[in-house]
């Protein structure tokens, strides 16, 4: 028998082995011979470290873990934690993001190994960019093929020659990682544009530490809460010598976009001003920010709009939403823009498979973290295979996002198939093709029961004066039974991600 010992919320923080009540991790069936469960090592056995967060779940009152999930759902709907999902007229859906109150925990020296894995990654991204806009050695040593980068719609000719501030190209990256059913985690994709999701892990990270204040204490979680001002850091760090106190904002497209609350989150978290493209003008060769007082000079701009809308005068020039000359005047150092335009070549999909060979080319180091086996169409050989074996691959188009544009063949009919056949086809450039992996999962409330729920986990690290990441990130859950979708735009929900901090 285990010791009670009551919270003072209607439960113990740790309860006996009594009849299973359903709404708790005493009926909860991990299926561990089919799936890595992220918490359970087999059936009421909890993976080491994570004792506290099981006995204390099992230990409250009946109805109380529901009350916490409802209350957890409105501390978020009041804080106006949302995103927008278009819909078939494409106007604008803002939805309250689900959420699931039971964390997703990784313990300390696991964490270790992600950590160092996503820094070792991010470096070499970074000197694959300033390679691949320089002297292109990489190509010409044949480890990447020219036609990839040539071909990549993220490719700027407009930024060869281009040395950013600081020789950094990505300043925040979104990492998106899996766990296999033999519980080793791969690279699923990088996100070296503009990442988000952030937001959601800090204020996520609130709502659970009201919601289980005492497990928190007793399990020492890593904190995540000081990301603002690392980020804050990272982007003063960018500023030239002319700027001793410098002017950060953080540029967003308006309110319309589906990552607007993350915008404004972050500028009112760092305490820097949220500017739309009206707001800023170039003058005498600086960004200035138009403000009562007249025009302010703006010396670094987090920019949380794509390459192709930033400067009608460079790249779209139908674009409306864009800065005339801000990239002028960001080639001649007058302003820093992070991440860097021309950045995503390092996030399609068809570059991805070679991150690995990237990795022991410019480091001279083996990769910590491997990349999930992928297949290029473009290549007639492995082509042939994904197109032999489609019932068994996801497809994913190379510049697709937020789950659209994608295959996952052993649930697709056979029509579907064929129709992704003829789209490999006709644009083999524009696929790639993996095995379908069976993702961890992790408990997650359904109903009045616990369930697993797929999962996956985007990190996030800022390049500054070094690189940080961030303890945990986002634990994306697919909702839905069976489901390895998690975007929320299809239909998944988040999960807050606890790191154990050294014993």
């Amino acid at each position: 028998m285990l010791q009670k010992a009551t919270n003072g919320s209607g439960g113990e923080l740790c309860g006996d082995l009594g009849e299973p009540r359903g709404m708790d991790f005493r009926a909860y069936d991990p299926e561990c011979d089919r799936f890595y469960d992220e918490m359970f090592e087999k059936p009421g056995m909890a993976r080491p470290g994570f004792e506290a967060l099981v006995s204390g779940i099992n230990g409250l009152a009946e109805g109380i873990l529901e009350q916490r999930q409802r209350g957890a759902e409105r501390a978020l709907f009041s804080m106006g934690i949302t995103f927008t999902l278009g819909d078939s007229d494409g106007a604008g859906l803002e939805r309250i993001l689900p959420f699931d109150i039971i964390p997703r925990i990784i313990g300390n020296a696991e964490w270790r190994r992600i950590e160092a894995g996503l820094k070792q990654r991010i470096t070499a991204l970074n000197l694959f960019l300033s390679d691949v806009y320089g002297k292109q050695s990489i190509v010409r040593d044949g480890v990447v093929p020219r036609y990839l980068i040539e071909s990549c719609g993220e490719f700027r000719p407009q930024c060869v020659g281009l040395v950013p501030p600081r020789g950094v190209w990505i300043h925040v990256t979104g990492t998106d990682l899996v766990r296999d059913s033999s519980g080793n985690f791969f690279v699923l994709e990088d996100n070296t544009r503009c990442p988000s999701g952030v937001s959601y892990v800090l204020e996520n990270r609130q709502v659970l530490k009201r919601t289980f204040p005492r497990v928190f204490e007793l399990m020492a979680i890593r904190p995540v809460d000081d990301y603002p001002m690392r980020l804050l850091e990272s982007l003063r760090f960018l500023a030239t010598d002319r700027a001793p106190d410098p002017r950060v904002v953080v540029l967003t497209p308006g309110r319309y976009n589906s990552a607007y609350y993350e915008h404004a989150f972050l500028a009112q978290q760092m305490g820097v001003e949220l500017v739309e493209p009206q707001d800023l003008v170039v003058q005498d060769g600086d960004v200035c920010m138009l403000t009562t007082d007249g025009p302010a000079r703006v010396d670094v701009i987090y920019r949380r709009i794509g390459d192709d809308f930033l400067d009608p005068s460079v790249f779209r020039p139908d674009s409306l939403l864009g800065v005339p000359g801000i990239v002028k005047a960001y080639l001649d150092g007058r302003v820093a823009l992070a991440n860097a335009p021309g950045t995503g070549v390092a996030d399609d999909k068809a570059i991805y498979a070679y991150v690995e060979k990237i990795i022991r080319y410019y480091l001279d180091q083996e990769p910590i973290l491997s990349n999930v086996p992928t297949y290029i169409c473009s290549d007639e050989e492995q082509r042939r295979y994904v197109l032999e074996h489609l019932a068994e691959l996801v497809v994913k188009a190379t510049d697709g996002a937020g789950g659209y544009g994608m295959l996952i063949g052993p649930h697709a009919s056979p029509s579907e198939r064929r129709d992704f056949a003829g789209r490999i086809q006709k644009n083999p450039r524009g696929y790639i093709a993996q095995p379908t992996l069976i993702l961890s999962r992790a408990p997650t409330i359904v109903g009045r029961e616990l369930h697993g729920r797929h999962v996956d986990l985007r990190p996030f690290a800022l390049y500054g004066r070094d690189v940080y990441v961030q303890p945990g990130g986002l634990t994306r859950v697919a909702l839905r039974a069976g489901s390895l979708v998690v975007n929320s735009s299809q239909g998944g929900g988040t999960k807050d991600t606890w790191v154990l901090a050294e014993p």
